[in-house]
């Protein structure tokens, strides 16, 4: 059915969702997804799902008639994106196609429909798929890791008993099994008994009657449904019996002789009824179908919505696209690094098909301030003016879609209540249609629908006309559409509208970068100023004669003032300013990157370091069990060592000396490292020291380990009251409650022998009151560990009985 260019219409969506009371639709006419080629971005999808009713949904693809649906598709697919790469749901299900089931569902409206083995293992097939993708839907992780994809579906749709019912009765190679039904099953019984029987007679009569050299195998075969012996065709008088067929070289006659006609007919009667009872399996199966039908075409709508979020998976790393969100129309629209979509896909296959004369896509950032309402794009022909409309319409039109972009993360758009793009040469001829008269009859049929939140295209508007007329009709099409509050991209040659750019409230002015030493467009969108055609050097490149330029030239200076020089002058200070800004973007790159690389190499290194000290204390401490050191020895090592890891802390003893300075005896301080509050209790200005009080553990600190309590700095490093670990990996506490005695004992030892050169003076070991039993196992282990001065039961403020601080020498 052909439709009006002025009429327009919401095209269906991927996802069926409900719009919200109030929600203005986005309309976008088809004449406007096909100039923006959004077809071929279809088609694209689609060749990346794996099923016949993907690869249909993919085709379907368009804008959602709301915001709220597009945003709800954009987050269901960055939450199809986490569960797809999740390793525990790839064990359960692997997005891979699956049989199309949808000719059996439309045959359901027959009711003397009965399907097939074939049908129902296909069924069978895709409802298993289904079962297995709710299973890894339904983690436990789910409900946080992807909790709107889980929304999306309900598990309790699918048909379980149907599932049950094909599991049980459809076999692997799409047979009926014997345990369908008991009927069934007894008459398979029947037939191998008869089958059986029929092998022992043959044998019994091939032996008694010395028979087997008339026979050309020895085996009994079957022919037109009944058992019969192979009989060389020179034997077959010598026989009582059936002659049924022959062999195709005419040397084999199917014979079957007296004794099997009765067992034969016996087995015809067997096969009449088992295909009665298979009818009679298939007939109930089918009856499941249809009581449960809805779960059916669940299921089969939960497999086609995964292949179709596996496509675009797929597209958005052909693409490396991601989702890009809208936000209201107050807040402008900013496309970074955005690169055409086609465009985009063509260079990444060149690339793969390593074509040396492939450029890669100049990425473009596509700004519209807040307060801004047009940006008028100029320059040189061939530079990309068309190209930079194609993608902002094309990327509205994908992300509206529920689909990933080719943009770089942190852009947004703006929700369009119409989009309209007119671009490109419409005349027709067979129409009466010139390129002007099509612009206009498109335009005018449209402009009923264009107002407040529209997004309009414009690609060169009023040409193919008389140039002055063209562009002060151009200009009043602009402000016109202005007033109405829509936003308009434009693209435009003339010269009055680049100066009404730069000179009117709301419009910003943007021009394609031009190389005028080389001569070249550098596909570069640069803002708040205008470009030259360079009309004449376009001509150049591509082969127009010398003579026709020359001539063209010198008209150009006779009949007016050539303005070339000027514009050639900022167009070289702009190329200028952007080459600046990529350096500097450049030389921020470089720096982040290595101050990552830093803080990684730092992170790794103090990890060696800590499992080098680690290592040390269990090799120390393991030798005092050993008794290979005494007790005294490795005491002093365990000094040795604590200093040298002090050491490689310690700050410039300047600041130190002017962190001393700043504390006082009473002052409440923060330690940096145990992230805990105490009170400094003593001051040693000598060794440059405090004593700390920490809730009733006191240790010595220097003072570039404490922040006084009103540094906002240090105000912000809470530490959890969970958490007593400190930044260095060392803990001041360690629960062994629940665990047994040898388990608790292992605990503390570990947890003793890290913190040996923690600096701490005192720890603490939780192991609750209960029956005492576990306090009494630990003491006594503690009373022969080295390192230890005594140990203690907590006040009973503190923990009493269920707590013991246990105090280093």
């Amino acid at each position: 059915m052909n439709r009006s260019c002025g009429e327009s219409f919401v095209i269906p969506r991927i996802f069926f969702l409900k719009a919200k009371p109030g929600a203005r639709p986005a309309m976008i006419h088809a004449r406007t997804l096909k100039a923006l080629e959004f077809p071929k971005i279809a088609n694209l999808l689609a060749a990346f799902c794996h099923s016949q009713e993907g690869q249909a949904r993919a085709k379907q693809t368009a804008p959602m008639a709301t915001v709220e649906q597009a945003e709800e598709a954009l987050a269901i697919f960055s939450d199809a994106q986490v569960w797809f790469n999740d390793s525990e749901a790839a064990k359960l299900f692997s997005a891979t196609g699956f049989a199309d089931i949808s000719p059996m569902l439309r045959a359901l409206g027959s009711s003397q429909f009965i399907a097939d083995t074939d049908a129902f293992w296909a069924l069978r097939s895709v409802l298993n798929q289904a079962k297995q993708a709710m299973q890894a839907l339904s983690l436990p992780k789910g409900a946080e890791a992807w909790p709107r994809l889980l929304a999306r579906f309900q598990s309790d749709l699918l048909p379980r008993q149907l599932l049950l019912a094909l599991n049980r009765c459809i076999s692997d190679d799409a047979l009926l099994k014997d345990e369908s039904s008991p009927e069934l099953f007894r008459l398979r019984q029947d037939i191998r008994s008869l089958h059986q029987n029929c092998l022992r007679k043959v044998h019994d009569f091939a032996e008694h009657y010395n028979i087997l050299p008339y026979l050309q195998d020895e085996f009994m075969t079957i022919a037109q449904d009944r058992y019969v012996l192979p009989l060389k065709a020179t034997y077959k008088g010598r026989l009582q019996g059936i002659l049924h067929d022959w062999s195709q070289t005419g040397e084999t006659c199917y014979f079957e002789p007296m004794f099997l006609v009765e067992l034969n007919n016996r087995l015809q009667q067997l096969r009449r009824e088992e295909r009665e009872e298979e009818m009679q399996v298939l007939g109930y199966l089918t009856g499941l179908l249809r009581a449960e039908r809805q779960g059916v075409e669940e299921a089969l709508e939960l497999l086609t919505e995964l292949d179709l979020l596996q496509a675009k998976m797929q597209l958005a790393l052909a693409l490396d696209g991601h989702c890009v969100h809208f936000t209201e129309q107050s807040e402008g629209l900013e496309l970074l690094s955005a690169r055409h979509p086609l465009l985009a896909l063509q260079a990444r296959e060149a690339k793969a098909q390593k074509k040396l004369e492939s450029e890669p896509v100049r990425p473009l950032d596509i700004l519209l301030r807040p307060q801004d309402r047009c940006l008028l794009i100029s320059g040189s022909n061939a530079a990309g003016k068309t190209v930079c409309l194609k993608t902002l319409g094309l990327i509205t039109a994908m992300a509206a879609s529920g689909l990933p972009v080719p943009a770089a993360q942190g852009s947004h758009l703006f929700w369009p209540t119409r989009l309209d793009a007119f671009i490109g040469d419409e005349q027709a001829i067979e129409d009466h249609v010139s390129t002007f008269t099509a612009q206009i009859t498109h335009l005018s049929k449209a402009w009923k629908y264009l107002g407040q939140g529209s997004l309009v295209l414009l690609d060169e508007f009023g040409a193919g006309t008389d140039p002055s007329q063209g562009a002060a009709l151009a200009q009043a099409v602009l402000d016109a559409l202005l007033q109405r509050g829509a936003c308009v991209l434009s693209a435009t040659h003339f010269p009055s509208l680049k100066i009404w750019a730069l000179s009117t409230e709301k419009v910003r002015a943007a021009s394609m970068l031009f190389d005028p030493k080389n001569l070249r467009p550098l596909y570069q969108l640069a803002y708040d100023q205008v470009g030259q055609s360079q009309t004449l050097t376009v001509a150049r490149d591509h082969g127009l004669a010398p003579e026709i330029l020359e001539r063209a030239q010198a008209l150009l200076l006779l009949g007016q003032s050539d303005s070339t020089e000027q514009i050639d002058r900022l167009n070289r200070l702009a190329v200028e300013r952007e080459a600046e800004l990529a350096r500097l973007k450049s030389l921020q790159r470089k720096t982040q990157d290595e101050a990552r690389h830093l803080k990684e190499r730092l992170q790794k290194e103090r990890e060696r370091l800590q499992s080098e000290i680690s290592d040390q204390i269990h090799s120390l401490m393991q030798a005092v069990r050993d008794e290979k050191i005494k007790a005294k020895e490795a005491l002093n090592r365990l000094k040795d060592l604590r200093k040298d890891l002090a050491c490689s802390h310690e700050k410039p003893e300047a600041s130190q000396e002017e962190s001393t300075i700043s504390l006082s005896q009473g002052m409440r301080v923060r330690h940096l490292g145990l992230g805990k509050i105490g009170l400094v209790t003593d001051c040693d200005l000598r060794r440059k020291r405090v004593r700390v009080d920490l809730g009733g553990i006191s240790i010595w600190a220097k003072s570039c380990e404490l922040a006084p309590l009103a540094d906002a700095r240090a105000n912000n490093q809470i530490t959890p009251k969970a958490s007593l670990a400190n930044d260095t990996g060392f803990a001041m506490q360690v629960d062994v409650r629940g665990m047994t005695a040898d388990e608790a004992r292992s605990a503390v030892q570990r947890f003793l022998d890290n913190n040996l050169v923690s600096g701490l003076s005192c720890v603490e070991i939780v192991h609750g009151r209960g029956t005492g039993v576990l306090r009494r196992e630990l003491h006594s282990y503690l009373a022969n560990y080295p390192g230890i001065d005594h140990f203690e039961l907590a006040p009973e403020d503190q923990g009493g009985a269920g707590k013991t601080l246990v105090y280093f020498r």
